[in-house]
């Protein structure tokens, strides 16, 4: 594993063990800021997003690297304080640009979405992560390069901005004082998640909300008009491929159902929500409601316990598809990242109590046990004998009697009449 991926996966049991604290604390508050499937899925879109990482970062680092090399007006030390600090500050610079970028063009927004559809604000909303930043995000980082900040400091620096913004995800930290003036903080990162008027594209700092106070983006939160989280055209659904690609799909039918061509380009550069007048007078939507129900279908608790368990055994998975990516042959690192993506587009259907899901998780359950009989063992797992492909086909099979078990569950307490 590189640095990146290496640190990424140690940091993960940090991650689970702050949002377990979390979750006490709120408990012991007597505060509700979790809902079993709303994590699951953002936890699931940041697995998703990690996976894409290990395949894009020849994209991301690849260029960086060839601009350092071929067009970089200076050869900065990677040795130097100086170097490290300034880059470290560049960068949060940047990343302000990018971020902003993010909510004021659509096809920018098509990517970061994604981090902004969960209804909760939590330590679990900061790892919900878009998989397809990678397609234009690198461009904002090119002057780094060109001014010559090394390929290992950029890495470095890049991951320390995206480790800090973890911590500010949450509704327990209250207000901090001077450190809420300088830096991103609970407060400040609340209010730019919030769908209220107020709040609308603001406080775009990773590191230092000294940005949005110099470019005029700083809104304060406000005790008299909480923040309210999601988005204004909520995603309503668990899917995570979906989570992905709604905008692009949305941006796409607009485009095509545009009468100018000069329309079709604006539909991806103008801010989210602009809409050409002839397509939004013939194909209308409903005006944001702030007051809406959350999406929330109603599952019994032996089928979230289900779902819980499964994501915990995925996640597992995509810890060891991190730590074999350097390891398995191209085949067959495509081959394990498909079978994740989809194993948590499969539990995310499931998840929405649709009948579908039964039906996809069983078939995801029988291609795991298909893999261990057709491997003999698991990805880049080197064969042992017979104990390790035996454990994981009893493993298969307890997951298919739990599923059908549950699933019969589910069917009964939906015959059983109302009083």
């Amino acid at each position: 594993m590189n640095t990146q991926e290496t640190i990424i996966t140690w940091a993960t049991p940090v991650f689970f063990a702050l949002i377990a604290l979390e979750l006490l604390v709120a408990r012991w508050r007597g505060r509700k800021v979790y809902h079993a499937s709303d994590a699951i899925n953002s936890l699931g879109l940041g697995v998703i997003s990690q996976i894409v990482a290990v395949f894009s970062k020849v994209l991301t680092f690849g260029i960086y690297a060839w601009f350092v090399s071929h067009v970089a007006l200076f050869r900065l030390p990677a040795d130097s304080l100086w170097v490290w600090v300034s880059a470290l500050v560049l960068y949060d610079f940047l990343y302000y640009w990018l971020h902003r970028a993010g909510h004021e063009v659509n096809i920018l927004w098509a990517a970061h979405v994604v981090h902004h559809q969960s209804e909760d604000y939590n330590l679990s909303t900061a790892l919900r992560q878009t998989g397809s930043g990678v397609v234009l995000g690198w461009i904002f980082y090119l002057p780094m390069a060109l001014i010559g900040y090394p390929l290992e400091v950029f890495v470095v620096v890049a991951l320390i901005d995206l480790l800090y913004q973890f911590w500010v995800h949450t509704e327990l930290v209250g207000r901090l004082g001077w450190f809420d003036r300088v830096f991103c903080s609970p407060s400040n990162h609340r209010a730019h998640h919030a769908v209220n008027d107020r709040y609308l594209d603001r406080n775009y700092g990773g590191i230092l909300i000294l940005w949005d106070r110099l470019f005029g983006t700083f809104i304060e939160e406000d005790d008299t008009d909480p923040p309210i989280y999601g988005t204004r055209s909520p995603l309503r659904s668990w899917n995570p491929l979906w989570a992905n690609a709604e905008v692009y799909w949305a941006t796409l039918k607009d485009a095509r159902h545009a009468r100018r061509w000069r329309d079709k380009l604006l539909v991806w550069i103008k801010p989210p929500g602009w809409r050409p007048a002839d397509v939004a007078a013939r194909y209308p939507k409903p005006d944001f409601d702030i007051a809406r129900s959350r999406y929330q279908p109603q599952l019994s608790r032996l089928m979230i316990a289900y779902a819980i368990v499964q994501f915990a055994l995925l996640l597992v998975m995509a810890v060891h598809f991190l730590d074999m990516a350097k390891r398995l042959p191209p085949s067959g690192l495509v081959a394990y990242a498909s079978f994740l993506v989809l194993s948590l587009t499969a539990l995310g259907i499931w998840s929405e109590g649709r009948p579908m899901g039964r039906w996809l998780e069983l078939i995801r359950l029988g291609a795991t046990a298909g893999i261990v009989v057709l491997t003999g063992g698991w990805f880049g797992v080197p064969p042992g004998g017979a104990a390790l492909p035996a454990a994981l086909l009893i493993l298969c099979l307890l997951n298919v009697l739990a599923l059908i078990g549950v699933s019969a569950h589910g069917r009964m307490q939906e015959a059983r009449p109302a009083h």
